[in-house]
């Protein structure tokens, strides 16, 4: 008896059963059809949802940055705080291996899942950096800081932060770890021209 599903159920146990796959034979060598008999549909099935592999891999990326992104959207709807507070909030809520299943994120961080990894840091890339520079503007309006370039900075200050705090791409223990926070706020300090060690006591008291 055919089995007929509704689309979104379909479509996630697709995703659910890539990523299953991916995370035991790694992107590179799973293929459409070892998807396909895990399910056990047909290839017209598939194609209906997906136009390739990679299509199917941007929906898993899209799962990843949902996390993140949604937690950022919260932190901006808070009236009560202030943009210092959201910013230091958003700068944790992004941090991945915060949001991540830590089997997950080792399996991210596999050489044979290196184009995984790749999409997912630059979604949230180009996700969060708008996020931030809305923080970024709020706090220029209400005299908090000062900021030449809110887009541009916080595209750096993503790319530093995600990278470096990557512990697919540097090991180092938790002192090194907490050293290179607090670097990077430091440089978000002056980024912003705001007093030093401003922002510093609040990621403090945030951890």
């Amino acid at each position: 008896m055919r089995i007929t599903k509704e689309y979104d159920e379909r479509r996630t146990e697709i995703l659910d059963t890539a990523e299953r796959l991916f995370h035991i034979k790694g992107y590179d060598k799973c293929t459409v059809n070892d998807i396909l008999n895990a399910i056990g549909i047909a290839k017209g099935t598939f194609y209906h949802y997906f136009k390739s592999k990679e299509e199917v891999l941007d929906g898993i990326v899209s799962r990843y940055k949902e996390i993140v992104v949604s937690k950022a959207h919260q932190i901006l709807n808070i009236d009560a705080i202030s943009p210092e507070e959201k910013l230091m909030r958003t700068f944790m809520a992004m941090r991945i291996t915060n949001q991540i299943d830590g089997d997950m994120l080792e399996d991210i961080h596999k050489p044979e899942n290196a184009l995984l990894h790749k999409k997912i840091l630059n979604q949230i890339v180009s996700d969060m950096a708008p996020l931030l520079t809305k923080i970024i503007k709020e706090g220029i309006e209400k005299g908090a800081w000062n900021c030449k370039y809110p887009l541009e900075y916080m595209q750096i200050f993503l790319v530093a932060s995600l990278t470096l705090t990557d512990e697919g791409i540097f090991e180092m223990d938790a002192d090194s770890q907490m050293k290179i926070m607090v670097a990077l706020i430091s440089i978000l300090e002056k980024m912003l021209e705001v007093p030093e060690d401003s922002f510093v006591k609040l990621f403090m008291q945030n951890q």
